[in-house]
């Protein structure tokens, strides 16, 4: 994976641009802010007036983009992260849900072997608030500020980054990492980042029950020994045993995955845990 994160000025295409939610998003991003250059279909539909390119490679060609927002079905999603990172893209976003577990492990492993960088599946995506955005984060809940966050859950997340928004608090970067068992990008790879960014005072995670990610980032907290603030919310505390949630990471192995294994963990590192909202938002605008 690259060790540096995406510029907010980066060049920007969309894959499945001409689709109905394609076209909705990019225009919505551009809106934003986000230096979108073109998109990638086999239709040659107009959206915005921007160019529409027949595949990654002419596209890249074409306007020196670096980056892409795939908005493609489930089963496309492989293809697309593929057929991006062949064309030279460093960052791909994949906002789809339902992608196949195993597409998503050989997507692991093929953006890893490019040097890129995955951002999903099932995120509602990434932004520097007041610069730009690629997915659909919504504009009333960013800000420009000095939080650095990362979420599983992208409602959640919305929620407390409103309530931070009220407060006066807004975002360096935001990283919605998505809610499937198997991803691009984890909480612990973007801890480098928010250590090294003098943007950045404070980092705020939004978890939830099931998976290891939390225990996981807790160990990297203290391996790497990081500095900055950690407020966590780690949401589930009401969830019934044997009861489907709606993510797809959101599985329980023994003792590991529960709130109080999540807790025990980001604890010990020195971070500060919450189960309610409230109580997090609280304690980040004190």
């Amino acid at each position: 994976m690259s060790d540096t994160f995406l510029a907010p000025d980066a060049r920007v295409i969309v894959q499945g641009m001409t689709g109905r939610s394609g076209r909705t998003h990019t225009l919505g991003m551009r809106a934003y802010g986000t230096n979108i250059v073109g998109g990638v279909s086999p239709r040659d539909e107009d959206v915005g007036g921007l160019p529409v390119f027949r595949n990654c490679a002419d596209a890249v060609a074409a306007t020196g983009a670096v980056a892409s927002v795939a908005i493609v079905p489930p089963l496309a999603v492989l293809p697309a992260i593929l057929e991006a990172i062949e064309a030279g893209i460093k960052t791909v976003v994949t906002i789809t849900e339902g992608m196949p577990i195993h597409d998503a492990v050989r997507a692991k492993h093929a953006v890893a072997e490019a040097n890129a960088r995955w951002i999903g599946a099932s995120t509602p995506g990434i932004a520097y608030p007041g610069r730009m955005k690629m997915g659909f984060l919504p504009n009333v809940s960013l800000s420009p500020g000095r939080l650095g966050v990362m979420a599983k859950s992208g409602t959640l997340s919305y929620e407390v980054n409103h309530r931070l928004v009220q407060r006066g608090l807004g975002q360096s970067l935001w990283v919605g990492v998505g809610g499937d068992p198997v991803k691009g990008t984890r909480f612990a790879d973007m801890l480098p980042h928010f250590a090294a960014d003098p943007d950045t005072d404070v980092l705020v995670i939004v978890g939830e029950i099931g998976g290891n990610e939390e225990e996981e980032l807790a160990a990297a907290i203290i391996a790497q020994r990081f500095a900055k603030p950690v407020y966590a919310l780690v949401a589930g505390q009401a969830a019934r045993e044997g009861v489907t949630m709606g993510h797809a990471g959101a599985l329980i192995h023994g003792n590991v995955g529960t709130v109080e294994s999540k807790t025990t963990a980001l604890t010990g590192a020195g971070a500060k845990v919450f189960g309610r909202i409230q109580d997090l938002v609280d304690a980040v605008a004190a």
